[in-house]
């Protein structure tokens, strides 16, 4: 099936997981707090300037990422948030309202050119989704985040080195192979690109800077 026809059914996953956990790491479906700032630490070294930037955090989740913005200083000059899930967006306009400079949509056509993306966990679940459409479908949507930027972005996939027993168990989740997404990245987006893979964390972080102008 198509992945983007599960699209309302990953809503749904993750609703529930609001409706459980609230506007915490675990209701945007993560362990803690402490893995989820390792993952933030990781994509935010797309960033080479902290000053006057302009940022997409792709599938927001109810904005943890302006908080981790906020808390280590960067100046953000306009932080787009976008998420499919209206019931995030809310959380996350409930969170900021009153904060110049942030927006929060599910609407993708609303969202202008930003100096950065970042894109955090957006990939992981795919459900019975087979492993070539749901490739093709995050492949897909790299390109729409190379599209926006001025600077680079920056996602993270779970790797296809994680522990084997648990991929047999979680066929729901999507392992990405970090040499493919390497090569790709390099072939159709930028020649300056980069894989961490070092953060004792069963995933990896894609870095795409893009050529300048």
């Amino acid at each position: 099936m198509d992945p983007n026809q599960k699209i309302d059914q990953i809503r749904e996953y993750f609703d529930d997981k609001l409706k459980t956990y609230g506007a915490t790491p675990r209701g945007a479906d993560w362990n803690g707090n402490d893995s989820q700032e390792a993952r933030f630490d990781q994509l935010c070294k797309i960033i080479e300037d902290p000053n006057h930037i302009t940022i997409l955090d792709f599938g927001c989740g109810y904005g943890a990422l302006l908080d981790y913005l906020n808390q280590k200083g960067y100046q953000v000059d306009l932080y787009v948030g976008y998420d499919i899930l209206e019931s995030m967006v809310a959380a996350g306009k409930k969170r900021f309202d009153g904060q110049p400079n942030v927006i929060f949509t599910s609407n993708f056509d609303e969202i202008p050119p930003v100096d950065y993306a970042v894109a955090s966990g957006v990939f992981n679940i795919k459900l019975d989704s087979p492993y070539e459409d749901w490739m093709q479908f995050t492949l897909d949507n790299l390109a729409r985040l190379n599209n926006l930027v001025r600077k680079g972005f920056a996602s993270n996939f779970l790797t296809i080195y994680s522990d084997p027993n648990r991929m047999r168990i979680r066929t729901d989740l999507f392992y990405a192979d970090p040499s493919y997404i390497f090569n790709y990245a390099k072939k159709h987006f930028s020649r300056w690109v980069s894989i961490l893979h070092d953060y004792r964390l069963y995933d990896f972080t894609l870095i795409v800077r893009k050529d300048e102008n």
